[in-house]
């Protein structure tokens, strides 16, 4: 199983970019389904962005098409979001996610690990 520490969160202006790190322990981290996620105060947590274990398929919300890349580097353990042509709207905590099946990222299902979360506000 891994580990996930996300860094990389902060204030950032409306039209501006951020990117978050997602960092994972352990040996197997390219055989895991990436996927970040986000929680805005006083609602639930929703799906991103997902990509699969080896960087080939990626999937995103469709709020954040355009704006947003999940990408990964197996040989640094690490997945990245970056987000760019930010918004108030996106404005949450943002946490990355480890799961076996890259088509069950989206419906945060069977996921096996959680990072702590890194907190993203974007002013107007």
């Amino acid at each position: 199983q891994v580990q996930l520490v996300e860094s990389g969160g902060g204030l950032a202006q409306a039209g501006g970019s951020l990117r978050l790190s997602c960092v994972a322990s352990g040996r197997t981290f390219s055989s895991y389904a990436m996927g970040w996620f986000r929680q805005a105060p006083g609602k639930e947590r929703v799906f991103v962005a997902a990509i699969s274990w080896g960087g080939r398929n990626t999937d995103y919300l469709d709020s954040v098409k355009g704006r947003f890349t999940i990408s990964r580097d197996n040989a640094k353990n690490t997945v990245y979001l970056q987000m760019n042509s930010l918004k108030p709207e996106d404005t949450a905590v943002y946490y990355c996610a480890a799961g076996r099946t890259y088509p069950n990222i989206r419906l945060g299902e069977y996921l096996e690990q959680w990072g702590q979360g890194a907190l993203v506000t974007v002013s107007s």
